[in-house]
């Protein structure tokens, strides 16, 4: 039952450790506590339940560390390891581990700790996310020593470090307990990590669970990035049914930040008094797909059809006039911050007489389907000549579907307006999003103005957007089908080495511009909202809204005059 002490120890949140005399005492002159508002419920503050939860994502972030992390423009670097190698054909992972690291509780971490973190979420009874379990059931886990670590995929992925940034959990609290009830593990609401906080209480009201107190873990200020910075020494999480409620609370000065705003919301907030709204780019992409898989619209798989809407289109202008600062302007379907954007891949500046130029060569007649491959006959019977399919109408009217949001709506009506100019014949479909996913998934759509989430990877990877092989299983839902993209996407996604993935992706997104398999528009922008006084937030590249937190040691409040 050794567990069970460890954990009322966590609850209780008694340091097992002093903080070394040689660490900075620093005091904030005015205040060391952040409370935050955040829009939802707390669950378990489990790093391997939180990937669905953006409440106990954001909590649990501050808790435990992963192998990795990322720096300000995206990349994988180390955490609780020091470095890693792989093997020539990317099939192996070798991961090095930190020697210096205390879990909250004062037990030193090492190699056991992951092993179990990652065969746990693996075990086919693991009650999680099930996509994070079939994933890991394909990886296998070798402890080399206590500091190394080893794993082999089946199969290459450049992005596999970046999945390692999921917070590892410590086998000595935990070992033995089943795994087909892990979700139901008191150590959920009482977790112990390695990152910069730790918890200190859960505050609770007629059963429900309405926040929590993380301070600043004595373990994590004797280590060498804990003894400076840090100034907020206890951060306070308070949750809220709705974004109204969090937005009264914060005027009411019961908490003074709001986690992050719904891009949508981001007008009614700015301007308001002594609320600062710090910016960075979201991790999504909005773009106009062609269903590349109907036969009476069979124009759209012609290059020169595509070029020619990309030259009518003021894209610029049209995002600018209708999403205002809810967005960036974009030529590349990769975020304009991460390390693999090119800035260089630019779309041409619209010229009418081009586009028409190209349309003129564009055939709209009847579309002639490819004649189906003769069946092997049985014993000596000749084969029999199969029947050329029927021909099919093609038409030059086409509808594009559009979720229920004013803003993207109107972005739509813009492009319909231009488009229709070239003589189509177009009408807006908007629908619910529920609608929307549903249509996108069926192949119910000729045109589709979707934004794509990246969310939560950090990793530049498209392979699900636009390679060929992901028309069924991924998010290629206009069946996108460019033999050339499709190899600079699966190089990409296979090579282990950053150097050689750069120059992949940097030829992906001129590709985009030049071959015009879709057409990007824009990047939302992420929103973190705080009051004034809190000073030094730094928002970078972020894969999901937890990353604000990247840069919390070099936060501080300042003082009121």
């Amino acid at each position: 039952m050794r567990w069970v002490n460890l954990l009322l120890v966590a609850v209780l949140c008694v340091p097992i450790f002093s903080v070394q005399a040689s660490a900075p005492q620093q005091q904030n002159p005015l205040s060391v506590e952040l409370h935050e508002g955040l829009v939802g419920r707390i669950g378990r503050l489990n790093p391997v339940f939180a990937t669905n939860n953006p409440v106990d994502r954001d909590i649990t972030s501050l808790i435990y560390e992963g192998l990795t992390t990322i720096n300000p423009f995206g990349e994988v670097i180390p955490d609780l390891a020091t470095g890693w190698t792989s093997s020539a054909d990317g099939l192996e992972y070798v991961f090095f581990l930190r020697q210096d690291v205390l879990w909250q509780d004062g037990i030193p971490f090492n190699a056991a700790d992951v092993a179990y973190t990652f065969r746990t979420i693996r075990d086919a009874t693991f009650p999680g996310d099930p996509a994070l379990r079939d994933f890991w059931r394909t990886v296998e886990i070798e402890v080399l020593d206590d500091y190394t670590i080893r794993f082999r995929l089946v199969q290459p992925l450049a992005s596999f470090p970046e999945k390692l940034r999921l917070g590892i959990l410590p086998v000595h609290a935990l070992e033995g307990a089943p795994i087909a009830t892990f979700d139901q593990h008191p150590f959920n609401l009482s977790p112990i990590g390695t990152g910069a906080y730790q918890i200190e209480n859960i505050f609770a009201e007629n059963g429900q669970i309405t926040g929590v107190s993380l301070r600043v873990a004595p373990t994590y200020r004797q280590r060498p990035e804990g003894q400076n910075g840090y100034l907020i020494d206890r951060i306070v999480f308070r949750t809220y049914e709705s974004l109204e409620a969090a937005t009264e609370a914060y005027f009411n000065g019961e908490i003074n930040s709001l986690s992050w705003l719904p891009n949508n919301t981001i007008p009614s907030y700015q301007g308001l008094p002594n609320l600062t709204l710090h910016t960075t780019i979201s991790p999504d992409v909005g773009v106009l797909i062609y269903n590349w898989q109907q036969d009476e619209l069979a124009y759209f798989r012609d290059q020169r059809f595509r070029l020619a809407i990309q030259h009518a289109t003021e894209r610029t202008n049209i995002v600018l006039s209708t999403l205002g600062n809810r967005v960036i302007p974009s030529d590349s379907p990769i975020v304009v911050n991460s390390w693999a954007y090119n800035a260089n891949a630019r779309y041409p500046t619209p010229d009418l007489a081009r586009a028409q130029a190209l349309l003129d060569q564009v055939s709209f007649e009847p579309y002639q389907p490819p004649t189906p491959e003769a069946e092997e006959p049985e014993g000596d019977e000749e084969p029999a000549e199969p029947e050329p399919p029927p021909l099919v109408e093609q038409r030059r009217n086409f509808r594009i579907l559009v979720v229920d949001d004013p803003g993207v709506a109107a972005v739509a009506f813009e492009i319909m307006s231009q488009w229709s100019a070239l003589g189509f014949g177009i009408e807006l479909d908007i629908v619910d999003p529920a609608t929307f996913n549903a249509r996108l998934t069926e192949n119910d759509f000729d045109v589709a103005l979707v934004e794509y989430s990246f969310a939560p990877s950090a990793d530049p990877d498209q392979f699900t957007f636009w390679h060929v092989g992901q028309t069924e299983l991924g998010q290629n839902y206009g069946g996108m089908n460019d033999n050339y993209i499709n190899d600079l996407l699966l190089e990409a996604r296979t090579t282990p080495y950053g150097i050689h993935r750069k120059a992949y992706y940097d030829e992906f997104q001129i590709a985009f511009t030049t071959r015009a398999p879709a057409l990007v528009l824009y990047h939302p922008i992420f929103v973190y909202a705080t009051t004034p006084r809190l000073q030094g937030v730094q928002l970078d590249f972020v894969s999901n809204p937890a990353d604000r937190f990247l840069t919390i040691q070099d936060w501080y409040f300042n003082v009121e005059s």
